[in-house]
């Protein structure tokens, strides 16, 4: 059986102090102690070789591993395994071979300070990450605690929130959490103007203003919230279609034809690190789906130049695909064989030609084929009517 070697170790502003005598006598009995500025400092009464964190980042794997066979301990701030490197190091080297051991996280003590329960909080990251994609998570009343990038961090968010109509939401910044220099700025988000440190944790309490923007997580969104040149997937029909494409964490969906990228958005907004590729020819489309997976909390789209089938290929096999434009027999084909076992696929049409298409691969490959019709009450004279919307044809299947 492996023997672990490599101790990946959480340590927090009070040091080695704050360590567990038996975390501590890890740490003391280290040959080598690989970790960031602030972890050699926290524990500087430790005499063993120092290696500090490799650059590019990505080099750091190949750096722990040539520290096998010796008392290696990587150091970490709170908890490895809580938006911490030790999920990466956990990936890359057997977890067999790895003893973590955890501290309160950030998180915890944030909570705390608050008088909040953490089960009822959105725990967030934006460390290193676009700050946008916390937009998805203003939601009324909603507690969030975010670990954020650096000093200017709060004031982005605290403008996120202003635009949205959440300006009376309360804002903390706390610092240095558990140490000797532990502080606090609390604030509104329409009036922020503090300069904090670098490393921090943000709480915010969301305080919805009676002219708020609502922005649920479930699909739906309403049209007016995207740029579009009017060709993107409609609110009704949009809900129906996210809904049978099934967003899941770190589901990774193919939208071919993307448009706008609406599809695209709902479903990475739908479930907590769901991924989406949009395949557009245009540049004039790229450009507003990327304008709106900044506006609306999906900065993680990825846009890619082309047309199906051919743009298909060398792309990360999908969990669901979307075919909302330039559908044909040889594009199903090419997504159908790329779709990963127990994956979705969802095909709307609105022209008759696409509709055939949809009927004749229906006919051969099963699933449900419905017909999605919206109408509207409108204005007509003095009274009101109902407007009717083109009809979609769509299909859906699970790939098994």
């Amino acid at each position: 059986m492996t023997e672990p070697w490599l101790h990946v170790v959480g340590i927090g502003e009070d040091g080695l102090d704050g360590l567990t005598p038996a975390t501590r006598a890890v740490v003391e009995a280290a040959e080598v102690i690989l970790g960031g500025d602030r972890h050699h400092v926290l524990s500087g009464a430790v005499s063993a070789e120092r290696i500090a964190w490799p650059s590019p980042f990505d080099a750091m794997i190949d750096t722990i591993r040539g520290l096998k066979g010796r008392r290696a301990v990587v150091l970490v701030t709170g908890d490895p395994l809580w938006f911490s490197v030790g999920a990466r190091i956990g990936r890359a080297i057997p977890p067999a071979e790895i003893v973590y051991h955890p501290q309160l996280s950030a998180f915890q003590l944030a909570a705390a300070r608050m008088g909040w329960s953490l089960a009822d909080c959105e725990t967030l990251t934006v460390h290193g990450r676009p700050v946008e994609q916390m937009i998805a998570f203003i939601q009324p009343d909603a507690r969030l605690l975010i670990l954020t990038t650096g000093a200017e961090t709060p004031a982005r968010i605290a403008r996120f929130l202003t635009e949205r109509g959440f300006g009376r939401s309360p804002m903390s910044v706390l610092a240095a959490m558990g140490g000797p220099q532990e502080t606090r700025f609390d604030g509104t988000a329409e009036t922020w103007d503090f300069d904090v440190p670098a490393f921090n944790t943000l709480a915010v309490e969301c305080v919805a203003a009676p002219d708020a923007a609502l922005l649920p997580r479930v699909p739906g969104l309403d049209d007016a919230l995207f740029r579009s040149d009017g060709t993107m997937t409609k609110r009704e029909v949009r809900a129906a279609t996210v809904a049978k494409l099934m967003p899941m964490r770190g589901a990774l969906l193919w939208d071919v034809g993307t448009g706008s990228g609406s599809v695209a958005i709902e479903w990475m907004r739908a479930a907590r690190y769901a991924r989406a590729i949009g395949i557009e020819p245009r540049a004039d489309r790229r450009a507003m789906a990327a304008e709106n997976a900044l506006a609306l909390g999906a900065p993680g789209l990825r846009l890619v130049e082309g047309e199906a089938p051919g743009a298909l290929d060398g792309l990360e096999p999908p969990d669901a695909v979307f075919l909302g434009g330039g559908l044909s027999e040889t594009v199903f084909s090419a997504a159908w064989a790329a779709l990963r076992p127990l994956g979705r696929l969802v095909a709307n049409a609105v022209t008759l030609e696409s509709e055939a298409t949809l009927m004749d691969l229906h006919a051969r490959h099963g699933g449900d084929l419905v017909r999605l019709s919206v109408a509207r009450a409108e204005e007509v004279g003095r009274y009101r009517g109902w407007r009717a919307s083109m009809p979609v044809t769509q299909w859906s299947l699970v790939k098994r």
